[in-house]
């Protein structure tokens, strides 16, 4: 069957919201799904990242069709050799689209794949901007060209100012843009107290088939998957958000830097696997910080302090990425 487009949806673009999916007629277009062996071992992955990729995609692929896409689904154990790039040509032969559209992959890897496969296929490749992230690459690099160095303290005051986070006016809420000096405390000598648990995601029987499925076949890889416990749906995730603000944050910032042995994971949030696999936006997550200060529940230097990981390093780290890559790679300054 020809289709006008295909759209490929990585395992860690699984964004409702996405551009991908912008102005696409489930009439006359295509999404397919690639569950890669190689996303596994390129660079050697634990069972439960695995297992969280797998069930995840699964899942949007679910929620896609409910939506009434088309969507072709290669699974690991079906149909697929385990490469992005087998599977991409195997569709494009079968499906004859007009052109292969995608998100921006968040690997350089992984976009000249895409680029050399459509290529050989003589099929055009529209990379669309993931807006997802809140400084575009084309953004970041304007900042940095603008600048002698590249300090993610200046960079993350840019993106408090743009994005209007946790301001007053032109000025930082508290008179401070940072206040991670209020966020290094110990726990004392009787250790950490009345650490409140992160909700429990029973598997469901897609996710149960996963670990089924990563047992088997990644059998030599590291990690355990009797407790499995991560959000796999948007659902998931908004749940685990909510939990989140409402009973770890306000233990979040003084603490979030202290260990303690045995200690799993504190006032944590446990988001950033939501937020990679795009199930939450950042955006979201951080509105929800920003509230939660203004009503009283969490103090000035929590707030700015978890902010910062996302709105500061997060985007700031994807920029210096795509600035320095491929050389960054291969830099070894320390010898």
């Amino acid at each position: 069957m020809k289709f006008r487009n295909l759209v490929l949806i990585l395992g860690d673009q699984l964004d409702r919201q996405s551009q991908a999916l912008r102005d696409i007629d489930p009439n006359h277009d295509l999404i397919v799904m690639i569950e890669a062996r190689e996303e596994s071992t390129h660079v050697w992955s634990s069972k439960v990242r695995t297992a969280l990729f797998l069930s995840a995609m699964r899942h949007h692929a679910q929620w896609l069709e409910k939506q009434g896409f088309v969507v072709h689904y290669r699974k690991l154990e079906v149909e697929n050799d385990g490469s992005i790039a087998s599977g991409l040509a195997a569709e494009i032969k079968t499906c004859k689209p007009a052109a292969v559209i995608c998100l921006e992959p968040g690997d350089l890897r992984v976009t000249a794949l895409l680029q050399d496969v459509c290529s050989k296929h003589n099929v055009p490749l529209d990379i669309r901007i993931d807006s997802h992230f809140l400084c575009t690459q084309a953004e970041f690099s304007l900042w940095a060209g603008a600048n002698k160095s590249l300090r993610m303290e200046f960079f993350y005051r840019v993106m408090r100012r743009k994005h209007n986070v946790l301001m007053q006016g032109e000025e930082p809420e508290g008179g401070q843009w940072n206040y991670d000096a209020d966020n290094r405390k110990a726990f004392g000598k009787a250790g950490p107290q009345d650490v409140p648990n992160p909700p429990v995601f029973k598997p469901d029987a897609i996710t149960k088939a996963v670990l089924g499925l990563v047992e088997k076949t990644f059998t030599e890889h590291p990690g355990d998957l009797t407790h499995f416990n991560w959000p796999v749906t948007r659902e998931d995730a908004l749940v685990a958000l909510n939990d989140f603000i409402a009973k770890r944050f306000s233990g979040f910032g003084e603490h979030q830097d202290a260990m303690w042995t045995h200690l799993t994971f504190g006032w944590h949030s446990l988001l950033s696997t939501s937020l990679n696999l795009k199930l939450i936006h950042p955006m979201e997550v951080i509105e929800k910080a920003q509230a939660a200060y203004h009503a009283g529940t969490v103090d000035l230097a929590s707030a700015e302090g978890f902010i910062r990981q996302i709105l500061g390093w997060r985007e700031f780290m994807r920029g210096v990425y795509f600035l320095d890559m491929p050389g960054m790679k291969t830099a070894n300054h320390y010898g």
